[in-house]
């Protein structure tokens, strides 16, 4: 399987709404893959755009009682 070339720099409208639906209940690293970003460029995206994981994601990956 070839690996595919990560996306850098400016996002599309797609991706950002794809990670406003997603971000606040996936693993970024998942979310990352499915956008074919770096976790750490979702991660900044998603704080900059002041979005957060859910109590109940945290509590199920055993982050929050």
């Amino acid at each position: 399987m070839a690996n595919k070339k990560l996306i850098t720099g400016i996002w599309s409208k797609n991706e950002i709404t794809i990670l406003k639906k997603m971000f606040c209940n996936i693993a970024t690293k998942e979310l990352a893959k499915k956008l074919n970003r770096k976790s750490k460029s979702v991660e900044a995206k998603a704080s900059q755009l002041g979005l957060k994981k859910t109590g109940k994601y945290l509590k199920k990956m055993g982050m929050r009682k």
